[in-house]
């Protein structure tokens, strides 16, 4: 069932870490949905993921070509593993693009729940890419290590990382906004990863400055630095795609729901589940509602659903089951 023009007024809110810490999490670690500014028609956010995923593939794609040249006659091991992660990045808009266009199909008999679970494997691909983008990185700076080599250019690899911190931050930027509004934590987790490789790569201008400093170790240095940081990365980006694989949900989604389907007049609310399927919401609820005739469960059912669909964003399905057992309620 496709939602259209929802109202996601509720009481209900995110509640962030105080401080530095809430900050930094906020940074590397957003939430994947956005009630207040969401998009619910589910063609419609497919149309925002792969248009998404072009135009970062577009900017991902100049910014590494443009480093690459500079690491040809330059020789930083930093800028190396730099442009090597920013070329990883690039490429995870590759299967994202597939997973969207693959979401639109419609289900079929052996498929029957649709096709829109590939967007959550597309996370797992995106979850390799930044694995081997570390060992790579790391394999490169130690090599640096073993055997120094001298940097040449370096005015110009202080500028490549410029570019590269800029580049990758317009993608984060754009990839972030757009997997909230559509509620998108593979598409949230790539932006995540465009903006570590945009502190990553002020991370090559540091290691430039070192080596201007008179520190040629600076660089591999750096380049072992960039490394740890896309192990940090890789534990954040875990979590958030493992548990929409383990069909984990949001707290606050799970009370919109509970608090729309409260609303119904005559009824106390049961269990009720949620999991994500990609970046759609489906679910089932329990109501229970007395002694009933089967005229007045189905107008409740109606009714619960009509709730819940303007309440709970990125909502496609909640499947209502009235039951005739006295009415108790979980919440006052």
């Amino acid at each position: 069932m496709s939602v259209h023009g929802h109202d996601h007024s509720t009481p209900h809110s995110h509640s962030h870490a105080p401080g530095l810490r809430g900050s930094l999490r906020e940074i590397f670690v957003p939430h994947s949905h956005d009630a207040a500014d969401s998009i619910d028609d589910a063609m419609q956010t497919q149309a925002e993921g792969i248009r998404a995923v072009k135009v970062s593939l577009v900017v991902m794609l100049a910014t590494t070509v443009l480093q690459a040249v500079i690491v040809a006659f330059s020789g930083s091991v930093a800028l190396l593993a730099d442009t090597i992660h920013n070329f990883s990045d690039a490429l995870t808009a590759v299967p994202l693009w597939i997973a969207f266009a693959l979401s639109r199909r419609a289900p079929t008999r052996r498929y029957t729940y649709g096709f829109k679970r590939a967007e959550d494997i597309a996370g797992l691909f995106i979850v390799l890419m930044i694995a081997l983008s570390a060992v790579v990185a790391a394999w490169e700076a130690i090599d640096r290590i073993v055997e120094p080599r001298p940097i040449t250019n370096v005015g110009w690899v202080l500028a490549a990382g410029v570019v590269g911190f800029l580049g990758n931050e317009a993608v984060a930027l754009y990839r972030i906004r757009i997997g909230r509004r559509i509620g998108s934590a593979a598409l949230v987790a790539d932006g995540v990863h465009a903006r570590t490789d945009g502190f990553t790569s002020l991370a090559v201008v540091a290691g430039g400055v070192g080596v201007l400093l008179g520190f040629p170790l600076a660089d591999p240095i750096v380049g072992l630095v960039i490394s740890a940081m896309i192990v940090v990365l890789l534990a954040g980006t875990v979590r958030s795609v493992g548990r929409r694989l383990m069909d984990g949900i949001e707290p606050d989604l799970l009370e919109r729901a509970e608090h729309a389907l409260g609303h119904v007049a005559g009824v106390s609310v049961g269990r009720v589940r949620l999991r994500w399927v990609g970046h759609r919401l489906h679910g089932d609820a329990v109501l229970h509602a007395g002694d009933i005739t089967l005229a007045d469960a189905d107008r409740i059912s109606t009714e619960a659903q009509r709730s819940a669909l303007s309440h709970v964003p990125h909502l496609d399905e909640l499947e209502i089951r009235v039951t005739a057992e006295p009415l108790h309620r979980r919440r006052p």
